[in-house]
């Protein structure tokens, strides 16, 4: 059975991943997905390459001074484990975006589904789903809208 320090830790990786993106940290996002296989919207966007994970979001996220301007708000975890070293994580996400242009207001919702693996006393990202189905004005967010497909993860 996996520990509590090991629900604490899932939580911390899981919780690093809109630190990094909100602060423009791409090269860390991309890190941080370096063992997984990545899907937005249903197609695979990365397969363990953390260069090409930090490209798409540097592709697509638009940036102010180096900042998106934006809070990824992540809700609703729910860890189910697969024994001591493998868990699946479930959780929502919610965008809230401000510019100057743009008052503050959320741009796009929807969920992850993760799978984690514990490899030498460290838990990583193994495969990350991500799905948006609420889509609001991306206009400051990002470029090319033609890849949002209103998708969910956790169907």
């Amino acid at each position: 059975f996996m520990q509590a320090d090991d629900y604490f830790a899932i939580k911390n990786l899981l919780f690093s991943y809109p630190y990094a993106l909100d602060r423009g940290d791409f090269d860390a996002v991309g890190q941080l997905f370096r063992h997984a296989e990545v899907y937005s919207g249903g197609a695979l966007m990365a397969s363990k390459d953390a260069e090409k994970v930090a490209a798409s979001f540097r592709d697509w996220v638009l940036t102010y001074g180096g900042y998106p301007r934006t809070r990824h708000m992540l809700a609703n975890v729910v860890i189910e484990p697969e024994g001591e070293d493998r868990a699946t994580v479930r959780s929502y996400v919610m965008v809230f975006q401000q510019t100057e242009a743009l008052p503050l207001q959320p741009v796009i919702g929807g969920d992850y589904l993760d799978t984690v693996q514990k490899v030498d006393g460290q838990w990583r990202f193994v495969e990350r789903r991500m799905g948006n189905d609420l889509v609001g004005n991306l206009s400051a967010h990002g470029r090319d809208f033609d890849t949002i497909k209103p998708h969910r993860a956790n169907d």
